[in-house]
């Protein structure tokens, strides 16, 4: 890679301004090497106002969220058709509803765009191996937005499972919950079907990489019990069983209070972690490490802005001309997971991943 190359500035654009947008929006300006250029809209003012509101000493920004400067320009676009035929973006991140997003990250690696696309990647395993197809296609990365694995402190857990420091694993037990139930209106996207609604496929879908990223393995099989309103699951536990006598548990909803934590338990120990998803304190991301008597170790991995290092990852994978195909696959195997803890809430019975 050349010295050029090597100090490229990304540039980006976002489709659509759902409200994830703006965090990950800040995420893109302040990250090294990214610069956030341009964002589109279906309503042909939205996306002006999302500007708008974001810039700082604008009469209609939110000072507490403006992160624009006044003087950078950040293009608005009345469709995402018309942002993926800018020439002069990079890449774009994705915040629209689970039933767009296979349209569009089509769409935009055959635009020549990279693609960081929220969780969950797809409606279903099809679509998303159709995402991945289009993007290997076009040689454009493709990543998913779950924002936890570029944390530092995942990857100092992550060493200590390798090193064998909780001795063999057995067991990893994970909680997503939040209570918006009260207050997300009937019209709420996670109470529509059609457009990907549903609390496995948007906290509980973090519960299932956990497992996977303690195990590096899928599971043989799943069940799961879930309650239905709406016509949206809004409570689920399930049990994932995988070789070698491991286990995992989780139970994700939208109606109690905030939890969001997990367990990784091995034979001699084991790794509790308050806040997996994202740091109550940003400025003390914890975890704990237990001995065989139970006597626990607190870790501490301070000013690490997970959103900020994905973006940054992100980007350094397309300045190395190289594509990552761990992230995409990671995105297939837990799209791959999710569709049968579904499949099985439904049925009510046991389902074997073939």
């Amino acid at each position: 890679m050349t010295t050029s190359e090597a100090n490229r500035v990304i540039r980006w654009g976002i489709l659509g301004t759902a409200r994830i947008a703006s965090k990950v929006g800040r995420a893109l300006h302040f990250a090294r090497g990214s610069r956030l250029c341009a964002v589109a809209s279906r309503d042909s003012e939205r996306a002006a106002n999302w500007i708008s509101r974001h810039t700082a000493g604008h009469p209609t920004a939110d000072p507490a969220k403006a992160f624009l400067s006044a003087d950078q320009q950040v293009i608005a676009h009345n469709s995402y058709r018309e942002l993926l035929q800018n020439p002069n973006l990079d890449a774009v991140y994705i915040p629209l509803p689970p039933s767009l997003h296979c349209e569009w990250t089509c769409a935009a690696a055959e635009s020549g765009k990279h693609v960081l696309c929220e969780k969950p990647l797809a409606m279903n395993l099809a679509e998303a191996q159709q995402m991945v197809a289009a993007c290997q296609s076009a040689n454009r990365q493709l990543m998913d937005g779950v924002m936890w694995y570029h944390h530092e402190r995942t990857a100092a857990m992550k060493s200590l499972l390798q090193a064998g420091t909780l001795g063999p694993l057995r067991h990893v037990s994970s909680t997503f919950a939040f209570n918006g139930l009260a207050d997300m209106a009937t019209d709420n996207i996670r109470f529509r079907n059609e457009l990907g609604g549903g609390v496995l496929g948007d906290v509980g879908w973090y519960c299932v990489t956990a497992a996977l990223w303690a195990f590096g393995d899928l599971p043989e099989r799943v069940q799961a019990c879930a309650r239905y309103d709406r016509g949206v699951d809004i409570n689920l536990s399930a049990l994932l069983m995988f070789s070698d006598s491991r286990s995992a548990t989780f139970h994700c909803g939208f109606d109690e209070t905030w939890r969001k934590w997990f367990e990784v338990a091995g034979e001699t120990g084991s790794i509790v972690c308050d806040d997996f998803v994202n740091p109550w304190d940003i400025a003390k991301a914890r975890f704990w490490v237990h001995d065989r008597q139970g006597q626990g170790t607190q870790h501490v991995h301070p000013h690490c802005i997970q959103e900020v290092r994905m973006v940054e990852t992100f980007c350094e994978l397309i300045r190395s001309g190289r594509l990552d195909p761990r992230w995409p696959q990671i995105s297939l195997d837990t799209q791959r997971v999710c569709d049968a803890i579904a499949a099985a809430a439904r049925a009510e019975k046991p389902i074997t991943l073939g």
